[in-house]
């Protein structure tokens, strides 16, 4: 509980420990001024915070080449927001040469993180896993998404739910390409029995790895 000023003029300030994050703010009074009128003032400071968004049509996808130099095997970070009225579509992509992939695709307004070993003879046990979080995030409304890969630790959150899970030395195996897409597969067919439904719909603030990756397309 915040109190007011106690006369006409007055400004009584606040500045908060810890920033919040929100969509919307409810202010209830609890009492006022016994001596004076009832009413209230409120002005609310927010923090600098840069949108970048991007649309998709379902047809198109965007396609990031990692710089080889600064690839990082052990450090993978891939953060976005994304609103969608459609339930299902691939939100990102990357693959290797012998089969092995990472999807993130949405199934049935549900969120769900596939990590494929392509050579099953070799790393027959754990070949194929599959994290599935949230629920109908097909509302049209922002929704986070928030993947870390540190060695072979791996934590996926969708929404601050977080999915914590060791991927028992599989990601040392991952052999995958200098080159990440969003939106979509843009070779479809190699990728098992994914749904291949490109995304609908539009993504904010997609970075990699401290990259920007909207702000470097609309740069060319």
């Amino acid at each position: 509980a915040f109190s007011g000023n106690t006369n006409a003029d007055s400004v009584v300030y606040y500045k908060l420990q810890h920033s919040i994050k929100a969509r919307f703010l409810r202010f209830v009074p609890l009492d006022w001024n016994p001596n004076g009128r009832i009413g209230m003032r409120i002005e609310v400071y927010g923090c600098t915070y840069r949108s970048e968004v991007v649309g998709f049509d379902g047809k198109s996808c965007l396609i990031y080449t990692l710089n080889q130099k600064l690839v990082n095997a052990l450090k993978d970070v891939i953060s976005m927001k994304f609103k969608t009225m459609q339930s299902d579509g691939i939100l990102l992509h990357r693959e290797g040469k012998n089969g092995d992939h990472i999807t993130l695709e949405l199934t049935k307004g549900k969120l769900s993180l596939l990590i494929n070993l392509g050579d099953t003879k070799t790393h027959p046990s754990n070949a194929q896993m599959n994290i599935t979080l949230g629920s109908l995030l097909d509302d049209q409304h922002w929704h986070s998404v928030l993947i870390e890969h540190f060695n072979n630790q791996v934590n996926f959150t969708v929404d601050k739910h977080t999915h914590h899970f060791h991927a028992k030395g599989e990601f040392s195996y991952l052999d995958l390409d200098y080159e990440l897409s969003f939106g979509g597969i843009p070779v479809p067919g190699k990728s098992g029995t994914l749904s291949r439904r490109n995304f609908h719909g539009c993504f904010e603030n997609i970075y990699y790895n401290e990259v920007n990756i909207i702000d470097l397309a609309r740069r060319h």
